[in-house]
């Protein structure tokens, strides 16, 4: 770039900087950034348009327009051409404006005079913010050199108006970080909570977007790149069981760490004015932008590659750390784009709540939130840009919705919806040692799904008469290498001592799909639920299962085990892998170990294949459990983790319970215990529909066990199994409508409207 260019950007932003300083409301301040750079650049107009709303428009300040104009001409996102600038985050220049596809014409402004255009988009850190535009009457494209010093002036803006520079009386722009919000994401776990924002990764704040002096930003920003790189190899040196894909994708992430062009734009950006920070931010909000638009996903993998290394050396340069030095409120609800479990695992059962820019209902997160039964939503779009840590905040997860800085009214409604909630587990809790036997005399037995060893202590408390599901793969998830045999065995007896006796079902690691180990080569699988994952690879990596399966009897000491496997979809799988339970078995007594006194090895139905298998396999099996959420994506065909189809499909749909109730069927003739397990089976409604269906057990989360022993001991089940066949032969395509119906019937008879709240 010239160096008389150079000179007059920094120039521009030396004025720009100055300009700034000065006392003066927000629209003051616009009002001489327009100036300023029509005066620099000699052109006859510059406008900056504002957002108003995340699709509106307003031109907030003009040089050259009609005055009166100002916060009159609005317009939508992707309208005219500014608006067309504000929706593909791209610039736009050309000579002559009026005759382009998408022109608008306002009379109100005088703009029809004007041949050039060139618009800017003002964004930041991908959260678009508004436009920039200058116009002249002279027929001509602006050069490259001015295009640029536009947009380096575009982000100064950006910083600005994240710092408050144009608040106040009369001002384009309210407060941010300061208005009510409300974000609509998807349902990740249920619970509603209260709390403050703890934010996971607290957003840097760029305080000096302007440099003083380019050489000492050159240097600082060359000293920070190379603690950089060097953080990146020890990354590498520290982890060398990395092989074939993954190691190819950390060195992926060093070539970008080491690239000359990313390195050359960001001092080309400080030698014309940026602070070396603003310079790394400009970089990452281009990332940014072009994540959202890349549909290769190699591509969108190597520009998130690029946004993460400059979030690092954001840090680097401000010293804001994830250690900020923000203090945990006492009633924290953690906010992130994403997180692992073995980070989630860190901040322990203190948190109130989750809020996640990004997951999905089977992410690691999720299982986490579910285990320690607390609301989690998904698909936030846009909340870890708008909160701040120590903001009020409202989870709903059951609705999926988060209120942010919410008002009193909105408060006074969360907090009705709580008081309730908190009424209703006190109800519960009286309950707690009394079976849950219906009106009819059938007792079904109760238990919860575990991972955790902080879960344990819930088993007491809520009621359960044992674990039916613990998940032993959380273990090899939150690890960075493959556990010891020795370790699991501790684990594995810690587990059984807390459960004082109590039966604990645990299920053999289940990974793949949604859940790959961080030390084992990833799978590129166009479907990863329906490929190579849980017992597909237990068979294949024998030696995995042997040690999970080895540890599991010495953590028994003689005492009795029950073991199942996962997604087990024929006969044979099942057959192979009780072979590998025998191996072991018959390894540990000659080792002269001692073997369990009772062994129960049993099989979950996950997939409708295995309700055909044949008679031999029920007989073969000591118990099944059905596990209610593969089962259904794969009877109905519908991915649980895609939003748009994963809730079109009732559980209680006629040909599910069906299913449902052959599969019980065939195993009251073998004589095979049968339980449902899965988020379902916590749900009240869809609980007594399967007691009724004849599953004498149902396991789920601890919270859960509660209210659906409340409905279970109000209910007669043979009149449930009555309604459900009526609204069957009725041709009704589900029997939720006539079970709910029947219950607030009985709840209304009884005058025990407490129980309506399941409906």
């Amino acid at each position: 770039m010239p160096q008389s260019v150079e000179s007059e950007s920094r120039k521009l932003l030396g004025r720009l900087r100055k300009a700034l300083a000065e006392d003066g409301a927000g629209q003051e301040r616009l009002d001489r950034i327009v100036e300023l750079i029509a005066s620099s650049l000699a052109t006859e107009v510059c406008s900056i348009y504002l957002f108003r709303d995340t699709e509106t428009l307003e031109l907030c300040a003009t040089k050259g327009l009609q005055a009166e104009a100002v916060h009159l001409t609005r317009m939508r996102l992707g309208e005219g051409l500014v608006g067309r600038v504000a929706k593909t985050g791209q610039v736009m220049n050309t000579a002559d404006a009026p005759n382009e596809r998408g022109f608008r014409y306002m009379p109100e402004t005088g703009e029809e005079r004007f041949s050039s255009f060139c618009g800017v988009p003002i964004q930041r850190l991908g959260d678009a913010l508004g436009v920039l535009v200058v116009q002249s009457k002279e027929a001509r494209e602006f050069t490259t050199d001015e295009v640029y010093a536009l947009e380096v002036v575009a982000m100064v803006i950006a910083e600005m108006t994240e710092l408050g520079a144009f608040v106040g009386e009369g001002a384009a722009l309210s407060a941010r970080h300061q208005q009510a919000v409300m974000f609509k994401g998807s349902v990740g776990q249920e619970g509603v909570s209260e709390g403050q924002v703890y934010l996971h990764e607290p957003r840097v704040v760029v305080t000096n977007p302007i440099s003083e002096d380019p050489d000492v930003e050159l240097a600082r920003l060359r000293e920070a790149v190379d603690t950089l790189r060097m953080s990146v190899d020890e990354m590498l040196t520290d982890s060398p069981q990395m092989v074939g894909d993954q190691k190819q994708v950390f060195e992926a992430y060093r070539m970008f760490a080491n690239s000359r062009s990313w390195m050359k734009r960001m001092e080309d950006d400080v030698s014309n004015g940026l602070s070396a920070e603003a310079a790394v931010e400009k970089e990452q909000s281009l990332a940014r932008s072009r994540l959202g638009q890349a549909k290769d996903a190699y591509m969108r993998e190597r520009l998130h590659d690029l946004d993460d290394l400059s979030n690092r050396l954001l840090r680097i340069l401000t010293g804001q750390g994830s250690e900020t030095g923000a203090e945990m409120p006492d009633n924290p609800i953690l906010v992130a784009r994403n997180i692992g479990p073995g980070e989630l695992l860190d901040y322990g059962k203190t948190l109130r709540g989750i809020i996640l820019e990004e997951g999905s209902v089977g992410s690691h997160a999720a299982i986490v939130a579910r285990a320690w039964a607390i609301p989690l939503v998904i698909n936030a779009k846009g909340i870890t840009t708008e909160a701040l840590n120590g903001d009020v905040v409202l989870v709903d997860g059951e609705q999926g919705i988060v209120h942010l800085r919410p008002d009193e009214q909105v408060q006074a409604a969360f907090r009705d919806k709580i008081a309730m909630q908190t009424r209703a587990q006190e109800r519960y809790a009286s309950i707690r040692d009394l079976p849950a036997r219906s009106k009819c005399g059938t007792e079904i037995q109760l238990h919860m799904n575990a991972g955790l060893m902080a879960d344990l202590p819930s088993l007491e408390s809520c009621g359960a008469l044992g674990v039916g599901l613990f998940r032993t793969e959380l273990q090899f998830l939150v690890r960075n290498k493959m556990p010891r045999r020795a370790e699991l065995v501790a684990l594995y007896r810690r587990v059984m001592d807390a459960a004082k006796g109590k039966r604990v079902a645990f299920r053999t690691l289940d990974i793949g799909s949604d859940k790959v180990l961080p030390y084992m080569k990833p799978n590129d699988e166009p479907n990863p639920a329906m490929g190579w994952r849980a017992i597909r690879v237990g068979l294949d990596k024998p030696g995995v299962l042997r040690m999970q399966l080895q540890a599991l009897i010495r953590a028994a000491n003689g005492e009795p085990l029950t073991v199942m496997f996962p997604f087990i979809t024929l006969r044979s799988e099942f057959r192979d892998a009780k072979a590998e339970m025998d191996k072991v078995l018959a390894r540990e007594q000659k080792l002269g170990n001692p073997l369990p006194s009772k062994i129960e090895v049993g099989a979950m139905l996950e997939t409708p294949s295995l309700g055909f298998a044949p008679e031999s396999f029920y007989q073969e099996v000591d118990f099944i459990s059905v596990g209610g959420n593969d089962l259904k994506q794969f009877f109905y065909a519908a991915d649980r983790e895609n939003e748009r189809v994963r809730k079109r499909y009732d559980t209680l749909n006629v040909s599910f319970l069906s299913y449902l109730e052959m599969v019980v069927g065939r195993c009251e003739k073998s004589n095979t215990p049968i339980s449902f397990c899965g988020e379902d089976a916590g749900r009240p409604i869809e609980a007594i529909c399967f007691a009724a269906l004849g599953f004498r057990s149902l396991s789920m989360r601890p919270a859960s066990v509660g209210p659906v022993k409340h409905l279970l001991r109000q209910v007669d089940l043979s009149e449930v199994k009555s309604v459900i066949n009526k609204a069957r032969e009725s041709g009704e395509q589900s029997v939720r409508t006539a079970v709910s119906d029947y219950l607030l019937d009985q709840a209304r008879l009884t005058g025990n409207l407490a129980a309506t709240s399941a409906v």
